[in-house]
Parts: structure tokens; sequence; C-alpha cells
């Protein structure tokens, strides 16, 4: 029992480190943004308290409701297209993990996401202003001009959102990847003998079995498309006419480029309190599954 508790002591004494840096940093950040939310504060001059007003002036703000609408657009479109794209590409790679052309594209589809965000939008936004002639070549196939791409305000959403999706998708298929390796073989063998075709073996025990793993991959997507900023500013600049402005970018321009930061703050807890309900609406689903296992 002694020993035991000295097991746990350790334990804590090895994470205390990192969780005094999140505790000073991140509890402090969170503290002083509730706080400076209730002020009128433009960083210049000190903040004087305005009580509501910020949050009251949300539910008119037109710009405010806007960049809301497209952060839960690009949610929508990147979430489910992502998902797709990263069991499909996940069962194609572990079906064939032991040949060389599974090794080399296990460690392709990965590429995209050891580049940071500002480099992922600086890059695609010089290849869709129309610099390279084969991409330009192949959206006039379909009859899209490329320079609308961006400069169309719904067209660079969706754009925004498949850049995202190219981005991260990588991440997501090695957790598939990962989760399918761990079925057990049995399970195949047994469909196999009672004449179960491949596409039955998928519906019926790929997909089932994917099912803890879809849940926190769903999550992990929809947190990352609240949060997207990086990609946005290098690629679009949150335009064209606010059509890819979302929450972080709106905070960021009101702090920033418009000196109201008091009410930038308010628009970072809105945004805070939306990421704090699907963490916690994870939470609960994980232990859910958990426990019917």
């Amino acid at each position: 029992m002694k020993k035991k508790k000295q097991h746990i002591f350790a334990a804590y004494g090895y994470i205390a480190p990192m969780a005094l840096i999140l505790i000073v940093f991140l509890g402090v950040s969170v503290i002083m943004s509730i706080v400076l939310s209730f002020t009128k504060y433009n960083i210049l001059t000190p903040p004087q308290f305005n009580g509501l007003d910020n949050y009251v002036r949300m539910l008119t703000d037109k710009k405010l409701i806007k960049a809301f609408f497209n952060t839960l657009k690009i949610m929508v479109y990147v979430v489910p297209i992502q998902t797709i794209l990263a069991i499909g590409t996940a069962v194609l790679i572990a079906s064939r993990k032991n040949t060389w052309l599974g090794k080399i594209a296990n460690v392709v589809i990965f590429i995209p996401v050891l580049s940071s965000n500002a480099v992922v939008g600086t890059i695609w936004k010089a290849i869709l202003n129309g610099n390279v002639d084969a991409i330009e070549k192949f959206f006039a196939f379909f009859g899209i001009d490329c320079s609308m791409l961006l400069g169309d305000a719904t067209f660079a959403l969706v754009t925004v959102a498949m850049v995202s999706v190219w981005k991260n998708m990588g991440y997501y298929a090695v957790l598939y990847i990962s989760a399918i390796l761990n079925i057990p073989n049995s399970y195949y063998e047994a469909a196999k003998v009672d004449g179960a075709g491949r596409w039955q073996q998928f519906c019926y025990i790929t997909l089932p079995m994917l099912k803890p793993t879809t849940i926190m991959t769903v999550f992990l997507g929809i947190t990352t498309s609240l949060q997207c900023f990086d990609i946005i500013y290098n690629l679009t600049g949150g335009g064209p006419a606010m059509g890819t402005t979302t929450l972080v970018f709106y905070a960021y321009d009101l702090c920033f480029k418009s000196a109201r930061a008091g009410y930038a703050m308010s628009v970072s807890n809105l945004l805070f309190v939306l990421i704090l309900v699907t963490a916690l609406a994870q939470r609960k689903l994980m232990k859910r599954e958990v426990s019917e296992i």
C-alpha cells in the first residue's frame, strides 16, 4: 500500500511542472479574459467597467452573427468530409499495411500534418491565385474560374474548409489505421466462414468497432474548426466581404485592428464556451462508450 502511494505521488510529481505552466498561463489568461470582457478597453488606455454592455452588443452585432455562421459552415463542411476521407484512406492503407505502397502512403498522408497552418495557407494562396497552370486548367475543366476560389465569398469559405481537410485529414487517418489494426482478425475470419463479403465486413465489423475513434475524431474536428485562424489569415485574410471571417478571426480583428479589446474578450469567451461544451459532450459520450465496452 505504501509503495502504491509512492508511485501515485511520483506520477503527480512528473505532471506537476506542466500542470503548473497550464494553470499559470492558461488559467490566468481565462480569468483576465473574463474580467476584461466586462470593460471598455482599447489597450492604450486603462480598462473602464461597463457591466454587460459588451455581451448585450453581441446580440445585435451583425458582423459577429456572420462570423458565427461562417464558423458553423466551416465545421459542417470539414467534419463529415474529413471523417469519411480519413476512414476510407485508413481502410485502404490498413488493407495493404505490409506492402511498400501501404508504407509509403502512410508517410505521405501525414506530411501535410507536419506543416504549420501559416505555411499551408500561404502555399495554397500562391497555388490558387493562378500561379500554377495545371491547377488553373483543372478547375477550368469543370467550368470554375480559379480566381473565384478566393475572390467569391461562397467559394472562398468552401476553399478554406477543403484546405483545412487537406491539412488535417492525415492525422485522423492515422488514428483510424491504428484502430483498424487493433480489431481482432478472428472477427473477420468468423465473418468469412459465415459468407460475409468485404462490404458486409466493413459495415458490420469495421465501422462499429471504429465508433469510439469516430466520436473522438468528430469532436476533435469540431474543436479544430471552431479555432480555425492561421489558414484563413494567410489564405483569405477573412475576406472577401467577411466571407471567411470566423469567430477567432473576428476577435483578432476587434482586438488588434479596431482596438476594442474588451469587446474582443467577450467574443473570445463565446468561443471558449462553445469549445468547453464540445469537450464536455465528447467526454460524456466517450465515458458511455467505455462503460458499454
